[in-house]
């Protein structure tokens, strides 16, 4: 098993980007706080099906996927050469680019919603076009939303009301500063899975919502019958319903998660996946929904480039020729099974479940404090035995049976490890890293 010693350039290089760079990144999920800050890599050189290499030349094994942007595998053959192809005819035009129409057609085509499409270039400019369309569409003005949607304005609101409002949708402590105080109260949170508190909300601001957009699932199937339940009230109300799918769609099956669940919504957002990395985003929806949109400002010179629109037609086509989504099932319950294996065979209490796109593993230890020192040392020998990501995994097309066996035994060795520590009482002598900053901490689960 290979053992990562040094990822000193990345930290040097992090080191000048705080000082060019407000924040250092831009991505919040990229920044390395998110893993084990000193050891876990920072910048990459390069990557190529399953694995990544960091620029201080180690490679690794990556069950991030860009963040989930990579459904296919880094560097695909397919998904490039198309887009060399295309690049070579010219990128962006004075005139609109043929291939905004075949991928119209191809998003009508697979997704259960779809009969009209508007694009962008990533999930969070998408979620603010679809709230846009929503509000533009109904007259409305606010917004019930649930789960994690982006960094623009309409989002963050729901802190101008409350500081704490997005705590269990994103993370604690997101100050709302730029962010105008006349959106006061256009954005409101709603609990996933009580569907009792979403009829509360439609009923206490009956006739001024506009849509109610959410994460249908991330990493666990929805409670039963409650996706059914929110499409009836949002019918009943006369509200716009929105699935997000920026980080699910495609991974559980060709349509999404609507595909999936049988649920349709009125609109749903795509991004990430729909291209294997290159930035593309949709909009899609119904015909009474979306057709409005023809009325209303919404352009960008970028959003119908030829990269995007030729990386996105060749991904959604490859996800089904190759049928990505039975591997990645495959992939998932094999990694789930080994890693429970592994806490068994230490006697660590813990569990890898959820859904098999989109596992997750959880300590079982009470103390927060201690149980954030163990995910910590978690990610940091995960990281050092060439295993790249956090507690969760994106799982993608390219990641292999070998993969899986790799992560396995490196999991078990550091599970002894953690086990060992525990019992002796010394995990935080075996930490050579600040603690890692909670991730997303998204209430859709």
């Amino acid at each position: 098993m290979r053992r990562i010693s040094s990822v000193e350039s990345s930290m040097e290089l992090f080191r000048k980007a705080n000082q060019l760079i407000p924040g250092g990144t831009q991505l919040i999920s990229r920044r390395p706080s998110r893993f084990a800050y000193g050891v876990s890599p920072v910048y990459a050189d390069r990557a190529l099906g399953s694995h990544i290499w960091d620029v201080d030349g180690n490679e690794y094994i990556d069950w991030v996927s860009d963040i989930g942007a990579v459904i296919l595998g880094y560097c695909d053959p397919v998904v490039d050469e198309a887009v060399k192809q295309e690049m070579e005819r010219g990128v962006s035009f004075t005139l609109n680019h043929r291939l905004e129409v075949a991928l119209a057609e191809a998003l009508v085509d697979i997704i259960p919603c779809a009969e009209m499409t508007r694009y962008a270039k990533g999930g969070g400019d998408a979620c603010a076009v679809a709230v846009r369309i929503a509000r533009g569409t109904t007259g409305r003005d606010r917004i019930l939303f649930c789960g994690y949607h982006g960094w623009h304005d309409w989002y963050l609101a729901a802190n101008l009301d409350k500081d704490e409002a997005l705590d269990e949708h994103l993370f604690p402590g997101i100050d709302p500063i730029g962010v105008p105080q006349a959106l006061k109260g256009s954005s409101i949170p709603f609990a996933y899975g009580d569907i009792d508190a979403l009829r509360n909300k439609l009923e206490q601001y009956r006739g001024e919502v506009a849509a109610i957009i959410m994460e249908p699932l991330r990493s666990e199937l929805p409670p039963p019958d409650y996706l059914e339940n929110v499409r009836a009230l949002a019918s009943e109300y006369q509200v716009i319903l929105i699935f997000d799918e920026v980080s699910t769609g495609f991974r559980l099956a060709p349509g999404g998660v609507q595909e999936y669940t049988g649920v349709v919504p009125d609109m749903a957002v795509f991004a990430k996946s729909i291209s294997n990395g290159y930035p593309m985003g949709a909009v899609v929806g119904k015909k009474e929904v979306m057709e409005p949109a023809s009325q209303m400002f919404i352009s960008s010179t970028y959003w119908s480039d030829g990269i995007g629109l030729c990386a996105a037609l060749t991904t959604l086509r490859e996800i089904r020729n190759r049928d990505a989504c039975k591997h990645m099932k495959s992939i998932g319950e094999r990694l789930q099974q080994g890693i429970n294996e592994q806490l068994m065979r230490t006697g660590l209490s813990g569990n890898c479940g959820g859904l098999f796109v989109h596992p997750s593993l959880q300590f079982e230890i009470e103390d927060p404090h201690l149980l954030r020192e163990v995910t910590t040392l978690y990610i940091q020998e995960m990281s050092r035995r060439g295993c790249l990501g956090y507690t969760s995994f994106y799982l993608n097309a390219a990641q292999t049976t070998e993969d899986v066996d790799i992560t396995v035994d490196a999991a078990g060795e550091v599970f002894k490890l953690i086990q060992n520590g525990l019992d002796k009482g010394t995990i935080h002598s075996l930490l050579d890293c600040e603690l890692a900053q909670d991730s997303f901490r998204r209430l859709v689960r």
